[in-house]
């Protein structure tokens, strides 16, 4: 079994949860920015104290790797949460975490990773079950959806690349999470005081960024650390088809419709991951 699997399976759950989470925020009128801003006040400070008592907050200049992570993460996410008011979750969260393609790829080309066929057939299968899993248009996507939701992909399948550039020059896992909350932080005021002409948020909106923050920074933390044993042609595709958890949570938590079509996404998915884990 590939090197860093493990932690990306546990990575995997916890980005599919935190999907649903931006789901239901999305669903009771969240606004993103405002979910992103409190989100990072509560992912900053949790990132920094960990890195502390872990000894590990060490800043050096391959740190900055994990700021540049941090402007592209925000930007995907952003643009995920906006593309869950126009999409359902089982629709737009499989479009978004194909963002390991665009990582997997940069890797092979730019990192010297290799291209093995195990490699290339868990990407073809995870295409495959992203398709399934979208179904029709019928089922919730739209042309402004899909243009949100492909900003986004692109955009964290750049931030993951630039983590394992991070961490290949030096830099220690969680420090690298805490340089992305240092991004993340400003971004949030300066956006949501362009917007709103003030920071004010509903105090509701606390109810869906405290979880999320939570459940992000361990999905976040367990990729660094895969991220760092492992390639990242292997151990982001992994961590990113969390996509398959958040449509079997839509399925069971928000009702969505299950379909023959989407449960044999669900089993490519499965393939999928079997077929990067083994990266023969």
């Amino acid at each position: 079994m590939s090197p860093g699997i493990e932690y990306a399976l546990g990575a995997m759950v916890c980005f599919g949860l935190g999907d649903l989470i931006y789901k239901r925020g999305s669903a009771a009128g969240v606004k993103p920015h405002h979910l992103l801003m409190l989100q990072s006040w509560v992912f900053m400070p949790i990132s920094v104290i960990f890195a502390y008592l872990t000894d590990t907050l060490h800043f050096t200049w391959a740190t900055a790797w994990g700021g540049a992570a941090g402007l592209c993460m925000w930007v995907g996410f952003y643009n995920f949460a906006y593309s869950l008011k126009l999409g359902a979750v089982s629709v737009n969260a499989p479009i978004f975490r194909l963002s390991f393609i665009i990582t997997a790829t940069l890797a092979i080309l730019l990192l010297g990773e290799a291209a093995t066929r195990a490699k290339l057939a868990g990407i073809g299968l995870a295409l495959v079950a992203s398709w399934l899993l979208l179904g029709g248009r019928a089922q919730g996507v739209t042309a402004a959806s899909l243009m949100r939701v492909g900003l986004a992909t692109v955009s964290v399948g750049v931030g993951n690349l630039l983590y394992k550039v991070g961490l290949q020059h030096g830099a220690l896992g969680p420090a690298m999470v805490a340089s992305q909350a240092f991004v993340f932080v400003p971004l949030g005021l300066a956006f949501t005081a362009s917007v709103d002409g003030r920071i004010r948020p509903p105090a509701m909106v606390w109810r869906y960024s405290t979880p999320a923050a939570l459940i992000l920074f361990a999905a976040f933390g367990l990729l660094a650390h895969s991220l760092s044993i492992g390639e990242a042609s292997v151990v982001v595709p992994i961590a990113q088809m969390g996509f398959a958890v958040t449509a079997v949570l839509g399925f069971l938590v928000l009702h969505e419709p299950v379909t023959l079509r989407k449960v044999t996404g669900l089993l490519c998915a499965v393939i999928a991951l079997l077929s990067f884990a083994t990266a023969w």
